[in-house]
């Protein structure tokens, strides 16, 4: 797809970070927006900053129910006269231990970053296939590559997405279907801030918590994480990292399967001691 203008993109997760930005600079390029959130406040300040002439709609839309996503799929495509390419970025976190995080924050969890997915893409496909060239564009991470502990719900949703994502561009090989799956690194959003804390750091103030994600964990702005996300779509990527941090650690990866694990434990545990005292 080397050119977006006219086509029309739907987006979740739209409210802010990277979807936020992803809605700026796709409508940058001339392409048409339909974008979803939970967070309707922050869905309209998003749709406030797109100039240009081009084509905006706004769904309050939570991504974990089934239904709001095909009702958005349907809303989408009526409202636009069809749809070229769904990207299915929202997505949230919770933090602790794998053995102490409650059941119903791994389902939230999986609801929201894994299942979001499936039913965004399963509900947008056939849409897609009847444009002349339509685009899946299923956020993952670096975290979808190699995990880090007391993050584990956050790294199976993203490996069950880089899974979901692969599979799925081998379906739609021979076909007008492409498929990208994104591994950000460190991006600078909002994530933190609406991340479920349970015993892992609940002892430390919420202003020490942002601190230790700003400053340790985010390297990217969401605005050039955008910009790398939409020129992988343009060249039709099939993996696309974001960010010199995950493009390192997915290159240690390949080569050190285990000392890449070992290395992210390492970076942890030196970061937890600082903060912690532990």
């Amino acid at each position: 797809m080397k050119s977006l203008e006219n086509k029309t993109a739907a987006l979740t997760g739209a409210a802010s970070g990277i979807g936020r930005m992803l809605a700026v600079n796709l409508a940058n390029e001339g392409c048409n927006l339909a974008i979803a959130d939970i967070d309707s406040e922050g869905l309209r300040e998003t749709a406030a900053l797109i100039t240009g002439k081009v084509k905006v709609t706004t769904h309050v839309v939570d991504v974990s129910n089934r239904e709001q996503v095909f009702a958005f799929a349907d809303e989408a495509a009526q409202h636009h006269g069809g749809i070229d390419i769904v990207i299915n970025n929202a997505g949230a976190v919770v933090t602790d231990f794998l053995e102490l995080v409650p059941f119903e924050d791994y389902e939230w969890q999986f609801g929201v970053n894994f299942w979001g997915v499936v039913y965004g893409t399963r509900a947008f496909l056939p849409y897609l296939k009847k444009r002349p060239e339509g685009h899946v564009v299923n956020i993952s991470s670096i975290n979808g590559i190699i995990p880090n502990p007391c993050n584990g719900p956050y790294c199976s949703t993203k490996f069950a997405v880089k899974g979901f994502t692969e599979a799925l561009a081998q379906e739609m090989h021979g076909t007008t279907i492409r498929v990208s799956c994104v591994h950000p690194g460190g991006i600078k959003t909002n994530i933190a801030r609406n991340a479920r804390f349970n015993h892992f750091l609940s002892s430390l103030p919420m202003e020490k918590v942002l601190e230790i994600y700003d400053k340790e964990l985010m390297a990217t702005s969401a605005d050039k994480a955008a910009r790398i996300i939409i020129s992988g779509i343009k060249r039709n990527k099939r993996r696309i990292m974001v960010g010199t941090d995950a493009k390192i650690l997915d290159i240690i990866a390949r080569f050190f399967p285990v000392g890449a694990v070992n290395l992210f434990g390492f970076f942890f545990r030196v970061n937890a001691r600082k903060y912690l005292n532990c």
